[in-house]
């Protein structure tokens, strides 16, 4: 019986000159090329094409054998741990670099999702809570319409240019990863949003499309610039990508071999179809049913524990969610890792007392202000009327602060828990430096390698900067980097095909014509942000994408530096809350689709899609995705104005997150008055200091002592997820563990063979069948095209005037 499965082999990913290896040892010189440039190896159980390595390093303990299960898996029997096990027992380690990505298909149906992913993803963002599209969402319908375009458009006379050969799994990951790019929140659009919502509108319409353009673009440029640290290496495993890779993988390999799973797919993806109509339109109580807001349906300390089916209604503390669509709304828990999963859980566990404790404990005047809300308050608030902060009338006619006006208004308030929140990602912030420095000290170095003094004097050389003259190889490329024993197995295979690497300059130039167009764009906003606070914006991004990239690569846990980037701006900018806007854009924004497109790098090394076709598809889908971001908010800002200025919004629009941005933006405008040193909030200031000895003393007790508990706590996480439930929809955490430590402990420790086979497929299944649902009836019921059709009122369908979703009492001072 055969010990791999086809066209993939345990050992075929490092190939090292070893007087131990053998004759088995292959040359490349010893094997011929084909048509494309790529050297050949037929293993007689691979599919053609598929470049395989049999070598194994002498010093690399030979992985355990199995025997095949018949449907390209092993029969795994061990658990799945570290991040090669996944990478290479999850995945397939092989490659036919004969597919051809460039066809009219991918531009096509690329630029069409890339239209109805960002239209989506603006749409979620004026949610109660904020919902990412799942690119296993895009991805299924890309396969569905692409194999309908090879089947429908014939292949004979002039239309055989437009289907030159049946879908294939490139075109494919050119697809998805173009829709990907596309499908994001531009919080770009966020300040134009505030702006136009709270400072009676911005100057230049084509003025804020070149800042949505280029916020985004910037990020993107960054993050090819550091590929090297953040795609390439093993350990870099981004976990988001897991579910659709495996997807890819099953939508495309011999349909004999996958032809359980696809069943499988399409039945799990079909049942929560179906099952989401219930929570999310029919039967809203399953959205967070609580039975104590059922045993008492008048009591507001239990609506602030216990509650949460309603933006800023409570925190959810044991609601039971049955709507995947919050379950995995961030971070689905089926690929979400443990180890994050189980900080998660602490941290959790700590916002549940810290808001309640601050908040009935009356600090920071807690009880006099709403128990979760994003606003500035006036302080003639009470329990019992709820009374928000004028801004306009300390605003003078260039939108900055008035301080003769400010003090006779008065200093604005903060919710308790919203303080609690700033404080302690404030302090998760620094920690996750300290973090990354003291655990991962060898990865971060990587990143500064190029300040080595040797590599500086590089950039005085002549020939350095004729870029256009030698590059290399892909021949050279691969013989440089065959023996890191860090790098990936796919990237790997890729340099043994010889695919050629986008030239490092490409990377720059987007850069530098993005931070060129941005400035112009500033100036014609009347922005306030002089060039040099944009010139601080991009260092400080290219810095924080090393830390935070490196740590969700190897997490899949994304950290807001949002609140640190506006307190930033806040003293660097004082009194200029439009300043601060947009400096935000360009340090928080750019750092967010910085990670976002090196997550989708990896993809495209996963999937084996040649790099140029990567960078092509991912700038194409950067661009459409940006101008249809900003079309879309100028639509829902237009018709949903009043809701978005509301305090608790609606159960279908919230400005929840615009209201968090201009209330940042205006309170850092006036850091001397609430958080220096001596304010009234100043711990929000000072817990940044806290944050950076946060780690310290779990890292010496893990080297006093050597247990592995400590190292397995990463404090950074921790500390964000202490502030985590300050906003939205809250009731879905405890079906998210349930389902969490059954997927990523239970089937990944005790039916790893299941684990291996299914577990981000019905993720991906679940995700997609969720999102197509929430897709259509976002316009036909939910107000999407404008009028919002109410499913009749009923005991699973609540008067949400009476009652919150989960029966839970409202509290009468949040309508004033």
């Amino acid at each position: 019986m055969a010990t791999h499965r086809p066209g993939f082999q345990r050992t075929n990913t490092e190939h090292h000159d070893s007087p131990s290896s053998g004759p088995s040892d292959i040359e490349l010189g010893d094997m011929k090329k084909n048509d494309y440039g790529s050297h050949e190896f037929h293993d007689r159980d691979a599919k053609v094409g598929t470049t395989v390595d049999i070598s194994q390093h002498s010093d690399e303990e030979p992985p355990p054998q199995y025997e095949d299960a018949g449907d390209g898996f092993r029969k795994v029997t061990e658990p799945v741990e570290s991040a090669k096990d996944i990478v290479t027992q999850v995945l397939h380690v092989d490659d036919d670099p004969t597919l051809n990505p460039y066809t009219f298909r991918v531009f096509f149906l690329g630029i069409g999702l890339s239209i109805f992913g960002s239209v989506l993803q603006e749409i979620f963002y004026f949610k109660p809570q904020t919902i990412y599209v799942s690119v296993v969402f895009l991805c299924v319908i890309g396969y569905v319409l692409g194999e309908l375009m090879a089947l429908a458009i014939p292949r004979k006379g002039i239309l055989r240019y437009l289907n030159p050969h049946p879908f294939n799994m490139k075109e494919h990951a050119a697809i998805t990863l173009m829709a990907s790019a596309a499908a994001q929140t531009a919080t770009a659009t966020e300040a134009l949003a505030a702006q136009q919502l709270f400072y009676g509108g911005y100057p230049s319409k084509a003025a804020g499309i070149f800042v949505v353009l280029s916020s985004q673009l910037i990020g993107y440029g960054l993050a090819g610039l550091l590929r090297d640290v953040l795609v390439y290496p093993t350990k870099m495993l981004w976990p988001i990508n897991l579910p659709v890779a495996t997807l890819l993988e099953t939508l495309h390999r011999d349909k004999v071999e996958t032809k359980r799973r696809l069943k499988v797919f399409y039945i799990v993806f079909a049942c929560i179809f179906v099952w989401e109509a219930f929570p999310e339109y029919i039967f809203t109580v399953l959205t967070g049913v609580s039975i104590f807001c059922l045993a008492d349906q008048k009591n507001l300390v239990f609506t602030n524990l216990f509650g949460g089916a309603s933006g800023n209604e409570g925190l959810g503390f044991l609601s039971i969610c049955f709507d995947w669509n919050y379950i995995a709304g961030l971070n689905s828990p089926m690929w979400y890792p443990f180890q994050t999963q189980i900080n998660m859980l602490i941290g959790i566990c700590g916002c549940y007392v810290l808001f309640m404790s601050v908040y009935y404990g009356n600090i920071w005047r807690s009880y006099d202000f709403p128990f979760l809300s994003q606003e500035l308050f006036d302080g003639s608030s009470n329990s019992t009327n709820f009374v928000t902060w004028n801004q306009t009338a300390v605003l003078n006619d260039k939108f900055e602060i008035n301080q003769d006006a400010l003090h006779a208004q008065g200093i604005p308030y903060l919710t308790g828990t919203y303080i609690v929140y700033l404080i302690t990602s404030n302090m998760g912030l620094t920690a996750a430096l300290t973090h990354m420095f003291i655990w991962n000290r060898d990865d971060i170095k990587a990143g500064w390698a190029w300040a080595k003094p040797s590599n500086l004097k590089l950039l005085l050389r002549p020939e350095t900067w004729r870029f256009w003259q030698n590059p290399e190889s892909p021949e050279a490329r691969f013989a440089r980097k065959q023996n890191d024993p860090d790098l990936d197995p796919h990237y790997k295979l890729m340099m043994r095909n010889l695919y050629k690497e986008t030239p490092m300059w490409w990377w720059a130039l987007v850069v530098i014509i993005s931070w060129v167009a941005g400035v112009a764009a500033l100036y014609g906003m009347k922005s306030t942000l002089p060039w040099w606070g944009f010139l601080v914006s991009t260092i400080l991004t290219g810095v924080f994408l090393l830390f935070f990239g490196a740590q969700m690569g190897i997490t899949g846990f994304q950290f807001n530096i949002q609140p640190i980037c506006q307190m930033l701006a806040g003293y660097l900018f004082p009194g200029r809350p439009l300043a601060n806007f947009y400096f935000t854009c360009y340090t928080y924004n750019s750092l967010q689709m910085g990670q976002l497109l090196a997550k989708d790098l990896k993809l495209a090394q996963y999937t084996h899609l040649p790099p140029m076709c990567t960078f092509i598809v991912q700038i194409t889908g950067c661009l459409v995705g940006a101008l249809f971001n900003w079309v879309m908010m100028v639509t829902i800002v237009q018709n949903q104005s009043t809701i978005l200025e509301s305090i608790q919004g609606s159960n279908i629009w919230s400005g929840q997150n615009i209201q968090q941005f201009n209330t940042l933006a205006l309170a850092w405008s006036i850091a001397p008055d609430m958080f220096s040193v001596g304010a009234r909030y100043q711990w929000v200031t000072l817990s940044f200091l806290v944050g950076f000895v946060a780690p310290l003393p779990l890292y010496f007790a893990y080297r006093y002592t050597g247990w592995w508990g400590f190292r397995y706590i990463n404090t950074s996480i921790i500390l964000w997820y202490f502030g985590n439930l300050f906003v939205g929809i809250n009731s879905s955490l405890t079906s998210f563990f349930i389902v969490g430590f059954f997927a990523q402990w239970w089937l990944r420790k005790y039916r790893p063979l299941m684990f291996v086979k299914y577990n981000y497929l019905w993720a991906a299944a679940l995700d997609g069948g969720t999102q197509v649902l929430v897709f259509i009836f976002t316009f036909a019921v939910f107000g999407g095209s404008g009028k919002a059709v109410n499913f009749p009122t009923w005991v699973g369908n609540p008067d949400t005037s009476l009652h919150n979703i989960d029966y839970c009492a409202v509290n009468p001072a949040n309508n004033g």
